[in-house]
């Protein structure tokens, strides 16, 4: 049996349109080691761990090849410095939200580091964002509110995993937290326009974290945006994640109540993230 799985596998996902990358992921979940490892791991096997080895790889192809995510058959996702448990119910954490990370972690950084913030993530799902600024700044006082059953169990198994001290509030982001206010709000909304087209992959994963609400995808960030207005502080700062084609929208909604709003682009040059201070 020839050990050349991982060169196999990517041969094949290249031909049907599937990132290379996925058999490596693949790989290295099903002989739980790291990229590097993959190839000396099979070379050290004996034929017959090869064979069943190859029986479960093939397994997981199929999957892929029918659409599924490559992280909820793995199970995991990253997003910067960790590993979050991610499956059917929650978006899986993509690597332009870790700009909205760094954007909030750069205005935290204007204060002084003996200030306790408070910052609050509307609609945190699998909880990437809350933990990566909990984790990456021990000072903040972290909420996440949440009101997907599917979500939240989760965000409570990440929270519990990776940064226990994130407060969970379950509900929606309209009610969520009354009476109080926060530093900062950071959001990534469901902002995709209800007509466009997505990876079949996409489609996997659960249509109320991914879609606006209307023929504009305006209708959801709309409310995350109320949401924000009430539980700012005067002064405090927002930062949205959203489509390319909303910044205008998105900027008319908060020039009643806010001011220095910007328009940030991705690391691709994609305007996708929104700042303002509430005034």
């Amino acid at each position: 049996m020839a050990k050349d799985l991982l060169r196999q596998t990517r041969d094949y996902f290249k031909a049907q349109g599937i990132p290379e990358i996925d058999a490596s992921i693949l790989l290295e979940h099903l002989l739980s080691c790291t990229r590097s490892e993959v190839q000396l791991k099979v070379l050290r096997m004996s034929d017959e761990e090869v064979d069943e080895l190859d029986r479960n790889l093939r397994r997981l192809v199929l999957r892929r090849q029918n659409g599924e995510p490559v992280q909820y058959i793995t199970g995991v996702a990253p997003f910067r410095y960790l590993e979050y448990q991610v499956g059917p119910g929650v978006l899986i954490p993509r690597p332009e939200t870790e700009s909205l990370v760094s954007i909030v972690l750069t205005e935290i950084k204007e204060h002084p580091a003996s200030q306790k913030l408070s910052v609050i993530d509307l609609g945190s799902g699998s909880g990437c964002i809350a933990i990566s600024l909990a984790t990456e700044r021990d000072t903040l006082g972290v909420t996440a509110v949440e009101n997907s059953v599917d979500a939240l169990s989760w965000l409570h198994k990440n929270v519990e995993t990776l940064a226990p001290r994130v407060r969970i509030v379950e509900g929606s982001v309209t009610g969520a937290c009354k009476g109080e206010t926060f530093d900062l709000v950071v959001a990534n909304p469901p902002y995709i326009p209800n007509q466009q087209e997505i990876p079949v992959e996409v489609r996997k994963e659960p249509a109320v974290a991914l879609f606006g609400g209307d023929g504009q995808g305006m209708a959801i960030p709309a409310l995350f945006i109320s949401a924000a207005t009430r539980l700012l502080r005067t002064g405090g700062f927002f930062a949205m994640e959203h489509d390319e084609t909303q910044g205008s929208a998105i900027a008319s909604l908060l020039s009643t109540d806010y001011e220095d709003i910007k328009l940030i682009n991705d690391l691709t040059g994609r305007p996708r993230f929104t700042t303002a201070r509430k005034s």
